[in-house]
């Protein structure tokens, strides 16, 4: 396991919230300040039988470990990577007669990794696991009891020929997770599929208007020679100019929620009061909520009150229909609300742009592009009056409606939005990730497309209009229940 580019970095005590790491030199945008791989990593359990246990790519067809029937692999070289990390768990599996939860999984992983190689894995780990916050202490009473649940299963799970823990320690392990367990997502971007724990990472604290972003680079599975394999790991990448001496922060939750809820948010999952610049001056709630103004005139009160409530609503209404899969249902409420909301509610409103964005997504879905993509990009405008201008979730929002435009035809806009996307995306994922080499594809794509398009607009579409007859489309991925909202695991 090695760490790269750790003399980036420094633990310092940050003012009122305990240890911080800050820049040892000045940094620039796209710059790795450091590069992690799993002190120990996990599948989720919904995704048990969709993702490789190795290396976290969603696959069509996966091979099952023979021995515990549990663990999936893209192939032999997956499995034998893994084997290590698997060892314990493959014959704790069996003698349980089935895998316990995420959770149980997780801590049992970091356990297994501690007796093999010690707390610290190698010379550039900044801490122990043992010296990280479990806040079990500050658990609300719901919470507790579901831990002191994990735990007790987690004790019945655990070997019995080797060396036994109190249930304070496995207590300890769980609030660590709780707290500081990060999402992993599939190489897509596009969906949460498991959680692990990178302990220099958890020294990174929040700000919601962060310098810093983090994304997992799958690393190279690809190559036929599984020398060149490289593993999964967490990259720090700076989002613009760091000056030397300056903390280094990276958002727990999503910004695209007013600083009360996330100052709520915070206090729910970390455990902490943000005190950040855009929480206590409340920057940009105004126009989360703001409401048309049109020549001086806004509506009553009561009238975006009554928006405001009717939308709330409506986004679970939406929830609900698209976890049974009724996407028909969802495009339904999506116009419905849309109607009360346009007359009413500013472009930027939080609760106006989440519809788009449902709607943009199932309407590209069931292949409607021309609607998706007009809702896809008042989408993109309100994101860009809101979000840091290298923010990853607009960037991968632009790539999405880039996407759109072009399936629906506007090659000029699609473009466009394919190369603000690709801009922001050389800096968040940066050149090597799987995301950014498609999006270069895309984007190099569109380009000759569009020139085809300035010389003769008629040969475009006419050739255009038989490529999608021969081979259309293929259709856009479902829609996935929640998005990667938060980079941090949410309960």
């Amino acid at each position: 396991m090695t760490l790269e580019n750790m003399e980036n970095v420094e633990v310092f005590n940050a003012e009122g919230k305990g240890r911080g790491l800050r820049a040892t030199k000045e940094l620039w945008a796209g710059d790795v300040i450091f590069a992690e791989p799993s002190f120990a990593a996990v599948v989720f359990d919904s995704l048990s039988g969709q993702v490789c246990h190795s290396c976290f790519r969603r696959q069509e067809k996966l091979h099952r470990c023979g021995q515990c029937r549990f663990a999936q692999y893209c192939d032999r070289t997956c499995q034998r990577a893994c084997w290590e990390e698997h060892k314990q768990e493959c014959a704790a599996i069996k003698t349980y007669g089935k895998a316990p939860n995420e959770n149980i999984r997780l801590a049992a992983r970091i356990l297994w990794r501690i007796e093999k190689d010690g707390g610290v894995v190698s010379d550039s780990q900044l801490t122990t696991l043992d010296e990280l916050e479990d806040h079990v202490a500050d658990m609300p009473e719901e919470d507790l009891k579901e831990l002191k649940i994990d735990v007790h299963n987690f004790l019945d799970y655990w070997p019995r020929g080797s060396r036994q823990y109190t249930v304070d320690c496995v207590s300890h392990i769980m609030g660590v997770i709780n707290c500081n367990g990060f999402t992993l997502s599939d190489q897509r971007g596009l969906q949460a599929v498991g959680v692990g724990i990178f302990p220099n990472l958890c020294l990174v604290n929040h700000d919601c208007w962060p310098n810093c972003t983090v994304i997992l680079n799958h690393g190279n599975q690809t190559a036929l020679n599984p020398l060149f394999h490289t593993q999964r790991r967490i990259e720090l990448r700076a989002l613009g100019k760091i000056p030397e001496g300056e903390e280094l922060t990276v958002a727990y939750v999503d910004f695209l929620n007013v600083s009360k809820d996330r100052q709520r948010l915070l206090k729910q999952q970390y455990f902490f009061d943000c005190t950040c610049q855009q929480c206590t001056q409340q920057i940009k709630d105004d126009l989360m909520m703001g409401v048309k103004d049109v020549d001086g005139k806004k509506p009553s009160e009561d009238v975006v009150k009554e928006v405001t409530e009717y939308s709330l609503k409506t986004l679970e209404k939406i929830e609900k229909a698209r976890t049974e899969g009724n996407y028909h249902e969802v495009v339904k409420l999506c116009r419905e609300c849309l109607e009360k909301q346009e007359p009413v509610l500013a472009d930027t409103h939080i609760y106006l742009l989440r519809i788009l964005s449902v709607a943009s997504e199932v309407l590209s879905y069931l292949q409607f592009f021309s609607e998706a993509s007009e809702y896809a990009r008042r989408m993109v405008e309100g994101y860009m009056k809101l979000y840091h201008p290298n923010n990853a979730q607009l960037g991968m929002a632009t790539m999405r409606a880039g996407v759109t435009h072009w399936h629906a035809g506007s090659i000029e806009v699609g473009h466009s939005m394919i190369c603000k996307a690709y801009a922001i995306l050389m800096i968040t994922h940066g050149p090597s990730h799987s995301i950014t080499k498609d999006l270069e594809a895309m984007r190099m794509q569109t380009e000759m497309e569009l020139r085809m398009f300035q010389q003769n607009e008629y040969v475009y579409h006419t050739m255009r209009e038989a490529a999608l007859k021969n081979k259309p489309m293929s259709m856009m991925s479902e829609p996935v229940q929640e998005g990667i909202k938060s980079l941090f695991r949410k309960k």
